[in-house]
């Protein structure tokens, strides 16, 4: 079972486990036990899922959950590169435990260009823990999902758990090669997108073209400026290290009518936690990427030899 699995693990060590689920009652069953397992443990636990009813049913299930916090990943997770830093705040006010984290990242209702996120997401949580006590146990709905999500769980997932068995994952992959590897291209942009090569003395007219895109979309005064800032502390990082200058592409998404600014340059990010952790003050690099993150629907971030490609979506949110 999960819990004899985890609990007599090394203080400073990751565990990380996949529960695949095919009814609620499997969902519920499975993860109340890892719940209740942390609980009885004495340690803190927190259980990010997507939807109130899933919550609701855990919260029944789970004995003394009611010292459990709770969160709806459709809100704290809306963009995946916001859940490592949800989580490693709570890990943070908890030094010197283990903390039991429950996070369900995906759902078949994600999009294409969410599930991609998603998967690096979950390869960089080993990375991301590295030396902190923690289990993570991410449970995937093999009713909804497609055989290639359940085959990316196999690749990202030391640990695999189907009902009560508990055994290491045969498809595990390094989490670094993962993360760096080919299989996550961004498809090219549509032949309508706008398309502005920038400079030093370009800034103004991102701002222009941004916001003239905003009001099309429909977005309203205050996302439209989070998006106008996020394009520009990527667009001015660019600026600040690269001497080549750069792209920016902008234009819709069907379906979703989510507005997509892309910028790309000739600089590299080697950090494949840039954007996911705060970063200190006085740091040089980071900090746009961050800001990026927490005021766009979703950040995608591609950095190799050739280049860099950061991608930022926004829709106005209900």
């Amino acid at each position: 079972m999960t819990g004899s699995a985890t609990s007599a693990l090394p203080v400073d060590t990751v565990q990380h486990e996949a529960l695949f689920y095919r009814t609620a009652q499997e969902f519920v069953a499975g993860t109340a036990r890892f719940v209740r397992t942390g609980l009885d443990t004495g340690d803190p636990v927190l259980v990010a899922v997507p939807g109130g009813a899933k919550i609701e049913a855990l919260r029944s299930a789970a004995a003394g959950a009611g010292s459990v916090q709770f969160a709806d990943m459709t809100e704290v997770g809306r963009n995946p590169a916001r859940i490592i830093p949800f989580v490693r705040r709570f890990a943070d006010q908890h030094a010197g435990r283990r903390v039991w984290f429950v996070g369900e990242p995906i759902w078949p209702e994600r999009s294409a260009a969410e599930y991609r996120e998603c998967v690096r997401h979950e390869a960089l949580l080993n990375t991301a823990f590295a030396g902190t006590a923690i289990t993570i146990f991410c449970p995937y709905d093999v009713a909804g999902l497609d055989h290639g999500a359940i085959a990316d769980a196999w690749r990202t997932h030391p640990v695999l758990v189907d009902g009560l068995d508990t055994r290491p994952s045969p498809g595990y992959a390094d989490p670094a090669m993962l993360y760096a590897a080919d299989d996550w291209p961004l498809p090219d942009s549509p032949t309508g997108a706008e398309v502005l090569p920038y400079q030093h003395h370009d800034l103004h007219r991102i701002r222009e073209l941004v916001l003239r895109w905003a009001r099309l979309a429909g977005l309203g005064a205050d996302r439209a400026d989070d998006l106008l800032v996020a394009v520009n502390k990527v667009a001015t990082n660019t600026l600040a290290h690269t001497d080549a200058g750069g792209t920016l592409r902008i234009w819709r998404e069907p379906p979703t009518g989510r507005l997509v600014c892309e910028l790309r340059d000739t600089g590299r990010i080697a950090d494949p936690l840039v954007g996911r952790r705060l970063p200190a003050i006085d740091a040089e690099r980071g900090r746009g990427l961050w800001l990026a993150n927490q005021f766009c629907d979703l950040v995608e971030l591609r950095s190799n030899e050739h280049g860099t490609t950061v991608r930022l979506h926004a829709s106005q949110r209900s």
